[in-house]
């Protein structure tokens, strides 16, 4: 599911974010999509969630640089 939908479905309980990224210099590409959500305190009816989140695709920094596109 994209990022902003989910964050109107939660409807505010989102309390923290993180973005999955891969290891160096990388641009996401694409649309930033829900990855995974758990509970912040174990109250997951009620308390605040946690989002992990990633682009569907990934660019290397020095193509990008470069203007060499794929």
């Amino acid at each position: 599911m994209p990022e902003v939908q989910a964050r109107r479905h939660l409807r505010g309980r989102v309390g923290a974010m993180s973005v999955l990224a891969p290891v160096g210099s990388f641009a996401g590409k694409g649309v930033l999509r829900v990855l995974r959500v758990r509970a912040q305190d174990g109250a997951a009816t009620q308390g605040p969630l946690e989002l992990t989140c990633g682009y569907e695709s990934y660019e290397p920094f020095d193509k990008l640089r470069t203007g060499s596109a794929s």
